[in-house]
């Protein structure tokens, strides 16, 4: 079964970019660890373009779906940090996800 690719698209204004980057820099580490997790990548705009990609790929969509259900619903609710105080502003002013399967993939020839 081929592996599943999520790719969350995120229109940030310049202003905000340097706060995504630092939430996503001291985020907990929880989908490291998620079940069937293969990869993250944060992919910065260089030109043209004020859309961040957040690229991950998982063993299947219920594993994917097992970790938006629970440690990123989790995470995205404020869980603990600060305690009680309100949420943090979105550094994104939009969010959408694409889907992929792998189909096709390479990886450097060993000498």
């Amino acid at each position: 079964m081929p592996s599943v690719v999520k790719i969350n698209v995120l229109t940030v204004p310049t202003e905000q970019r340097e706060v995504l980057e630092q939430r996503f820099a001291s985020r907990a580490g929880a989908v490291e660890s998620s079940d069937g997790f293969e990869w993250f990548e944060l992919l910065r705009p260089v030109e043209g373009t004020d859309q961040y990609l957040v690229y991950t790929r998982w063993r299947s969509e219920q594993d994917f779906q097992a970790w938006m259900e629970g440690p990123m619903k989790a995470a995205h609710q404020g869980g603990g940090q600060g305690g009680g105080g309100e949420r943090p502003k979105p550094a994104a002013s939009a969010s959408t996800v694409w889907s992929f399967e792998v189909v096709q993939q390479a990886s450097p020839k060993k000498a």
